[in-house]
């Protein structure tokens, strides 16, 4: 069976987000899959970047991974998308980057993929959820097929949100690395059968 291709696509300013996306890495590959880890271009302006000493050194510590791109979208069966929240929704750098998909959203190059995806906050109750379902609106929109955790393991159960992994911003612990884990490896276990029913699907 050909290995699921998964792209992992996160923005991070202090570094919550990128360590999700780590662990969403790993455990993506111990289940099979071809992965792509990519961060969203930073647009805030350089001056603010700079002001701030940990924002400049997450920035700075990322400069190995590449930058999302449009073949990144193309090549992948399945999305993982990471994000912090921002006044309830999605950080402006991710939305920039969705926005530009346009045209190959248009040629129907998002439809039918899998689509998962997390997030983080300041605060416990600071918009967890509905960044999440703004994000699987997008997918909405492109065709995606939403894979949600839900109560599929028994770590939901300890971690409380079916949407997607999310946290209070700081170190992830072990309870999170686990749900996180639960989330990714069912990522690339539907993402497979999504795959393998459309090639029984194929005309010979």
């Amino acid at each position: 069976m050909t290995a699921p291709k998964i792209a992992i696509v996160f923005y991070t300013t202090y570094g919550t987000n990128h360590q999700i996306a780590l662990e969403a890495q790993k455990a993506a590959k111990q289940a099979g899959a071809e992965i792509r880890l990519r961060r969203v271009a930073e647009t805030a302006p350089k001056e603010v970047v700079e002001g701030q000493d940990a924002w400049k050194a997450q920035l700075d510590k990322m400069q190995d991974i590449p930058e999302v791109s449009h073949d990144d979208m193309i090549w992948a069966d399945g999305y993982f998308f990471i994000s912090p929240t921002r006044y309830g929704n999605v950080a402006s750098q991710m939305r920039a980057f969705i926005d530009t998909l346009g045209p190959i959203w248009q040629e129907g190059k998002l439809a039918n993929k899998t689509f998962t995806a997390s997030t983080s906050a300041s605060t416990l109750h600071g918009g967890h959820e509905t960044t999440l379902q703004g994000l699987y609106a997008t997918a909405m929109h492109w065709g995606s097929v939403i894979v949600a955790p839900g109560y599929t393991d028994p770590i939901q159960f300890e971690t409380g949100n079916p949407y997607g992994f999310s946290m209070v911003a700081g170190e992830i612990d072990d309870k999170s690395r686990k749900a996180i884990a639960h989330q990714s490896r069912r990522l690339v276990e539907m993402t497979a059968k999504l795959a393998a029913s459309e090639r029984v699907a194929e005309p010979a």
